[in-house]
């Protein structure tokens, strides 16, 4: 299937630094729009708590996602830690756009700028940025999920990620969430239009 020219259906990916805010974000996108639908990623990692096979994510063994991988049914996918992968099936795009939605992806850097190559300008990629390391750091300790070590690795992650968000296509600050969440509104709005040529400015 050409997921370039299947369907009328658009597309938009949100990556973002742990803490950056992408989350409520996208979920303040979703609960605005009801024509765009979440693509649910597949994972081998286990469950966590009250998680759901099929809602939170797709989850397989290692081997059953290898064999997936194989047989050519992700669209993307990557080994995010070593052992740990995550990827976007095929079936899923295609079910969504084929109810006549967009898709919102939820992916790791590499993930969108794969998705970019493969989807061109029926996409929008999203790099959701702290203002600054500083900040980033104080979000994540007033979580209190993580350990000291745990802040750092995921700063230091934030540092890479932060360098290549110029491979994106809108880089939105969340400072103050408010006034992110709007940007992101009217930048969902020019981009999901039916005028093909409508992209919003960076």
């Amino acid at each position: 299937m050409d997921l370039k020219s299947a369907g009328t259906g658009k597309a938009m990916a949100f990556c973002a630094p742990s803490g950056a805010g992408k989350t409520t974000l996208v979920k303040s996108l979703m609960s605005s729009r009801n024509d765009v639908a979440f693509s649910i990623s597949a994972t081998n990692r286990a469950l966590r708590g009250d998680e759901i096979d099929g809602k939170d994510y797709h989850f397989l063994t290692t081997e059953g996602f290898r064999e997936r991988v194989e047989a050519g049914e992700f669209l993307e996918w990557e080994e995010v830690y070593p052992g740990r992968f995550y990827g976007t099936l095929l079936e899923a795009v295609e079910a969504i756009w084929s109810s006549g939605k967009h898709v919102a992806f939820d992916v790791d850097v590499e993930g969108g700028i794969r998705l970019k190559e493969l989807l061109g300008d029926r996409i929008l990629t999203v790099f959701v940025q702290p203002p600054s390391l500083e900040v980033l750091a104080k979000r994540l300790e007033n979580r209190g999920t993580d350990s000291p070590s745990e802040i750092e690795r995921r700063l230091a992650k934030a540092d890479l990620e932060m360098k290549r968000a110029n491979l994106f296509d809108h880089i939105l600050i969340n400072d103050d969430l408010m006034t992110a969440c709007g940007e992101l509104t009217k930048t969902a709005e020019v981009f999901l239009s039916p005028n093909q040529d409508s992209r919003p400015k960076s």
